[in-house]
């Protein structure tokens, strides 16, 4: 494999992009949205001058991993040469289907279509195209350039040679793969958003606050990010989607969502991306922040 097309310029999307064209591939990073696509580059830029800074790199392999990224806002022409195509659009299925079955039928006969979902059937995925045999699901980690674990997700008939080629692709990269079957939420998501809701239901029920509870996790559990903090750096929308999928999925109430969950995304608080959530992200807290240095 040569030629990536990755699908979604997004937080995934471009962590993905970089990931790839970092190990010499070359990259077609594809978003309806021209804005979507500079600032997946801009993201992908300041990445890399972190780890320049840090000497993880080289300036020419900065620039050689940028060169090797083209971005497309016409899927058509962005997939035409791929021999894989990632997909990293939002967790909804039904835009999923839409996208998988529009590949289908533009796409090369010979190219894998992959799917960087983290909850949705991979079996439903491909069952929206004519090659459900070359349909896989490659849930990576984020921050993508940085985290090992990529879960290699086999449908109901993904080929043995499909998940071969993916699981070697994925170590060519740096990561370190795991195959799971197509179950709801697969095995990431299955133990952690059951984990991270409940610290929501504890919060609800006030149990204790939104500190004491990230506290009690990180230096009780030895956990990195307080599980309030990391739905935060997930998105509370989705980890709602998330939940969603696997209630749906399982029939189990242990997966409905918390109510206090619900409402904070249906009034917009998803954490980082929105500048707040179950912390406070927002610019006046940064310059509060900052302010308080000099003090």
């Amino acid at each position: 494999m040569k030629n990536i097309a990755v699908i979604g310029a997004g937080t995934m999307g471009n962590g993905i992009a970089h990931t790839f064209a970092q190990s010499g591939f070359k990259v077609q990073l594809i978003d309806i949205h021209a804005d979507s696509l500079k600032k997946g580059l801009e993201t992908i830029t300041k990445n890399l001058d972190r780890m320049l800074a840090k000497t993880h790199l080289t300036a020419a392999q900065k620039q050689d991993t940028l060169n090797n990224i083209t971005t497309f806002t016409d899927m058509a022409e962005g997939v035409a040469s791929a021999d894989l195509v990632v997909e990293a659009a939002t967790e909804n299925c039904d835009l999923k289907l839409k996208i998988f079955k529009q590949l289908d039928d533009i796409c090369a006969k010979n190219t894998i279509l992959a799917s960087n979902t983290s909850s949705i059937s991979i079996t439903q995925i491909a069952a929206a195209t004519s090659r459900p045999k070359q349909v896989i699901g490659m849930h990576f980690m984020n921050p993508v350039p940085i985290m090992k674990l990529v879960e290699i997700i086999r449908g109901y008939n993904t080929s043995d040679e499909v998940t071969k080629t993916i699981m070697e692709l994925s170590k060519t990269l740096g990561k370190d793969p795991v195959e799971v079957n197509d179950y709801p939420g697969f095995v990431a998501n299955r133990i952690l958003m059951p984990m991270l809701n409940e610290s929501i239901e504890t919060l609800y029920n006030g149990v204790a606050g939104v500190t004491e509870i990230d506290t009690v996790m990180k230096l009780g559990m030895a956990h990195p990010m307080g599980p309030l903090q990391l739905a935060d750096f997930i998105g509370l929308d989705i980890c709602l989607s998330i939940l969603n999928v696997m209630y749906d999925g399982f029939k189990n109430p242990k997966y409905a969502p918390c109510p206090l969950l619900v409402n904070m995304v249906s009034a917009g608080k998803l954490g980082v991306k929105s500048g707040e959530g179950f912390y406070d992200y927002s610019e006046s807290r940064k310059a509060e922040k900052v302010a308080k240095q000099f003090l």
